[in-house]
């Protein structure tokens, strides 16, 4: 082939990019292509998404190309580009998404692809089959599957990107960072190389410490595929690559549930209360259940919550409060710096008893939950500074106090 268009979207980097590799083995020139699209905000993560579109410009001039970014439709802009540059094909990394599936077939209604490579997860979600079904809806046995299945080699960075001659690059618009973290693949493979390095092997003891934030936040740098989750898997130990398997079977259910974000994997019959002060209590940390209120608070603040109160957060909302999971999906999928569709849907309805738990009912009693992850209130204190000077007794249950706590409300009632 003459030209081939890369279409970059959860896929910004360089190492173990299946699609580059492809399109540089097999074509004269290459268009590394990303489409900032009015219809995908980003939302809160504009600015870690621009950061990332940034170090990928820088990566690939490196390597003597550039990133070419056009503002429109994804596929009316991939379209006209093909045609400026008389492109025999596109090529991209395969998604899971509702939206991605569909920007795939229009891309093939158009006649020029897309070509599907690999790269989003370690295993690709169609490869793995049950006997007799199509997807596996039990993370235990996917696990099992998982961990034997054969995984393709990593694709070798390209030694250098021919691009067409005189094609504008288009511009990277800036926005205020918002979050903790800065996006790129230059960032995520600095942290994934310092966390490996300190602590991986204590990962299994620590990992739910919510104080201690061991957590390798590598998550955001996951979503945006600045990171390989296939090379980070072989990096990582059995604790660790577990939480890359169940990122993995979420991919894998959202492949064969596409509507996963809207419609009850297993409709219970649940009966959700409609409670729009309680609803926003909760998104905005003012529960006055100390531990809900802290990760809330660490979410508005950091763009990033510690996995461990994201499942007591979750819990609180549609066990206590009894409010669709759809309403805390959606303020996740807004906040979130790692929040995509398959993950946060997945867990979300996990939490709420109508994906894939095989205990519908399970319920996380935050008090016990704060009590065996945050002993001594160091998690809620940091996030919490109306509840600093509470004594230990009663940092996660202020309403045991003789004296309400000065700005800090009481719990939410039904």
């Amino acid at each position: 082939m003459d030209t081939v268009i890369v279409l970059f979207n959860r896929d910004l980097r360089l190492h173990d990019h299946p699609a580059l590799t492809a399109a540089c083995e097999r074509a004269r020139t290459v268009v590394p292509l990303f489409v900032l699209d009015p219809a995908v905000p980003a939302g809160r993560r504009t600015s870690f998404l621009l950061d990332s579109l940034t170090d990928l410009r820088a990566s690939l001039r490196a390597k003597g190309a550039d990133l070419f970014v056009r503002h429109g439709d994804t596929v009316a802009e991939t379209v006209r580009l093909a045609r400026q540059v008389a492109a025999a094909a596109v090529f991209a990394s395969a998604d899971v998404s509702a939206l991605a599936r569909r920007r795939e077939q229009r891309l093939a209604a158009e006649r020029i692809g897309p070509h599907l490579f690999p790269g989003v997860t370690v295993v690709p979600p169609g490869r793995l089959r049950p006997a007799g079904g199509d997807h596996y809806r039990i993370f235990t046995p996917y696990w099992r599957a998982w961990t034997q299945a054969e995984r393709r080699a990593l694709a070798p960075v390209p030694a250098t990107i021919t691009v067409p001659d005189d094609l504008e690059p288009g511009k990277i618009p800036h926005a205020p960072r918002w979050g903790a973290m800065p996006g790129g693949e230059t960032h995520a493979r600095a942290r994934m190389r310092t966390w490996i390095g300190a602590h991986l092997d204590d990962y299994s003891d620590r990992h739910d410490d919510l104080a201690g934030d061991r957590t390798s936040k590598l998550s955001p740098y996951l979503r945006f595929g600045c990171l390989s989750p296939l090379e980070l898997a072989e990096h990582g130990n059995e604790p660790f690559t577990r939480q890359l398997c169940w990122r993995d079977f979420h991919h894998q259910v959202t492949f064969a549930f596409p509507d996963i974000a809207r419609i009850d994997y297993r409709p219970r019959g649940h009966h959700w209360r409609d409670d729009p002060e309680a609803t926003q209590a909760w998104a905005a940390g003012q529960t006055g259940v100390p531990i809900v209120d802290a990760g809330m608070r660490q979410l508005l603040a950091e763009g990033w919550m510690h996995n461990r109160a994201r499942m007591i957060t979750a819990s609180y909302l549609v066990k206590h409060l009894r409010v669709d999971w759809r309403a805390g999906a959606a303020h996740f999928f807004e906040l979130l710096l790692d929040g995509e569709v398959a993950n946060n849907s997945g867990n979300w309805q996990w939490i709420a008893g109508t994906g894939n738990d095989t205990r519908p009912n399970r319920t996380f009693n935050p008090i016990r939950q704060a009590r065996r992850f945050d002993p001594d209130g160091a998690y809620v204190r940091r996030h919490v500074p109306e509840l600093a000077d509470v004594p230990a007794r009663l940092i996660h249950e202020p309403w045991l106090a003789p004296r309400p706590i000065p700005g800090y409300p009481p719990p939410v009632s039904l």
